[in-house]
């Protein structure tokens, strides 16, 4: 924790004129080597490989199936999206007396062929890239679509309605491609398959007990049916679940990772599982051996979902997947009556691919508050590291509500002012009230957590404070709370005599600031002596090291934790301290040396 001392603030201080130092460079830097600004942006079209149709009923008419066509731009420090106006151009000649095309201009948000959500062709508009309606025309084998703008990202584009011509067999098929010009933009062109008589894969609910204890396991006999008219060659089984579930299987023809907690913190493993065989229309299966879905100690509110689709050709394994090393998973047709009458069921649609189940455990989370002790004297700058640590067991998450866990609120001791705070945090009245100035210093600071809190983790929130005035002992509170200020209970903490520490200015060697360092369930071996998380922070320095980087969010680390632009006030105060003790460093030397002269 920050503790500025006479002996260590000019330490301190000589390191961020460095660091200042270092900061005046980087911008002349960059400025040597501007992007090229001639080389245009590369859009890539996309979509699915290939769509099922449903054959041409004789005396009943089409059903259609959606096909959705997106568009990626260059995103982050690579892009900044597209204004101008661009043309798409389908080619509908390799469908001719295939199938039927249309596009679904009021389809926005529908669901496409491959189960993502469609743009409804709002090329351009709202859902793509915030310019004018597209204007689509279709004539004889070919349909143009203008719109306007494109954000960076991965956006929904159009939406194609196919439905199987009429005279048109099973097993007809053709390709659609997908062309784009723009005056400033280039675009990589896609090409899909569609074929009448395609399998359409459903994925049937299971039904799971939902309230659970830590430790509690259930087989899970993951079972799917091809309701379609034609058979699938492989399929593609995707389970994805939250941090507090385990399947302990690892199949070698399954590919497992780790999802980068990230912001949210959640902490997903996904496994993409590819199973052989040739799944028949009209017939159901069900995995040879259920999967177990457990319940861990970390378990509080968590969901797990699963899907099926087609596998299509190989794809290369994703860099962060890795192959699993147990047995194969497979799928064998189920028998009886269930599996009769998949047949005969419901109209395929896209969504029944997928279904995901909501889990309850009876868990606590233990939200530790923590504070600091620190010193300076007037008009100093110090910094101040506050925050809270979730000891456990449980990982905490509002993932369906996106609600906030949980909110620090930090009230700032008397005679000392913010002059840079952690992004995530608002500057309130001293009763907890809205208040319009953000800029100038508060006498209080609520810093919301994300929507989830894995266990082990919470928040470190480094405050830089100027000292006003030198009160000995002047001690300012730090609260880890429920979002809402009239029900500040945390429903899942069964320690709430930890939630509150204090930061204390210019304490005595006898004052007790309370926790001065972020708790820890379990230190281990490798844990550094103070008990603060060694965990790198985004600025390069370890989790709750003094300098105002920031090292974690309610998932680990990051999500804006990072000090605003007031940051060069700090630097500066730190800066002046530094050159008022070389001066007089400087000074004192040349007394010396008048003295011997």
């Amino acid at each position: 924790m920050t503790r500025l001392s006479p002996r260590n603030a000019l330490r301190r201080a000589a390191g961020l004129l460095a660091a200042a130092g270092l900061l005046a460079v980087v911008p002349l830097a960059g400025a040597a080597a501007p992007a090229r600004a001639d080389e245009p942006p590369v859009f890539t079209l996309g979509g699915p490989a290939e769509t099922g149709l449903h054959p041409y009923r004789a005396g009943g008419g089409p059903k259609p199936s959606r096909l959705g066509i997106t568009v990626t731009a260059p995103s982050g420090e690579e892009g900044t999206g597209f204004a101008g106006r661009f043309t798409l151009t389908f080619d509908l000649s390799g469908v001719a007396g295939v199938a039927d095309v249309a596009f679904d201009g009021a389809a926005s948000g529908a669901e496409t062929s491959d189960g993502g959500a469609s743009g409804g062709g709002a090329l351009g508009a709202g859902t793509s890239g915030g310019g004018a309606a597209p204007d689509c025309e279709v004539t004889g084998a070919k349909a143009v679509c203008v719109g306007t703008g494109v954000r960076p990202g991965t956006h929904p584009v159009a939406v194609l309605v196919v439905t199987a011509a009429a005279g048109g067999e099973r097993g007809d098929s053709g390709t659609i491609t997908v062309t784009g010009e723009a005056e400033g933009a280039a675009f990589t062109p896609f090409t899909t398959r569609v074929t009448v008589g395609g399998p359409d894969l459903v994925m049937e609910e299971l039904p799971f007990r939902t309230e659970l204890v830590p430790g509690d396991r259930q087989q899970a006999p993951i079972t799917f049916a091809n309701r379609g008219a034609g058979d699938a060659e492989g399929v593609l089984l995707t389970l994805r679940y939250t941090r507090g579930l385990d399947i302990p299987q690892r199949y070698s023809n399954c590919r497992y990772s780790e999802d980068d907690p990230g912001p949210s913190g959640v902490g997903r493993t996904t496994a993409l599982c590819t199973v052989e065989g040739a799944f028949e229309a009209g017939e159901a299966y069900t995995l040879a051996t259920p999967l177990t879905i457990e319940a861990t100690e970390r378990a509080y509110r968590d969901t797990f979902l699963y899907r099926i689709e087609e596998a299509g050709p190989p794809r290369p394994a994703p860099a962060a997947f890795e192959r699993g090393d147990g047995a194969v998973l497979r799928a064998v047709p189920v028998t009886g009556p269930q599996n009769r009458a998949a047949g005969r069921t419901a109209d395929p649609t896209p969504h029944d691919n997928q279904r995901e189940a909501d889990f309850r455990t009876e868990n606590t989370a233990d939200f530790a508050a923590y504070g600091d002790r620190v010193s300076g004297a007037r008009g100093a700058t110090v910094t101040a590291d506050v925050g809270f640590r979730n000891v456990g067991p449980a990982w905490i998450g509002h993932l369906r509500s996106g609600e906030d866990v949980a909110v620090v609120d930090f009230t700032v001791p008397r005679g000392a002012s913010v002059v840079a705070k952690p992004d995530r945090c608002r500057a309130v009245t001293a009763a907890g009230e809205y208040r319009e100035d953000q800029r100038s210093p508060a006498p209080r600071y609520l810093c919301p957590t994300s929507p989830a809190v894995q266990d082990g983790e919470g928040l470190d929130l480094p405050f830089a404070l100027r000292i006003e005035e030198v009160l000995i002992g002047a001690e300012g509170e730090v609260t880890v709370r429920a979002p809402s200020a009239r029900n500040p209970a945390l429903p899942f903490d069964p320690a709430p005599a930890n939630n509150t520490a204090r930061l204390v200015l210019n304490a005595g060697d006898d004052s007790d600031g309370g926790p001065s360092t972020p708790p820890t369930s379990d230190p281990g071996p490798d844990a550094s002596p103070s008990g603060a998380p060694t965990t790198s922070a985004p600025g390069g320095g370890a989790a709750g090291a003094s300098g105002g980087s920031d090292s974690g969010t309610g998932s680990g680390h990051g999500d804006g934790l990072a000090s605003t632009g007031s940051d060069a006030l700090t630097v500066a105060g730190a800066a002046a301290v530094a050159l008022t003790a070389g001066l007089a460093l400087v000074a004192a030397a040349r007394r010396r040396t008048g003295r011997h002269s």
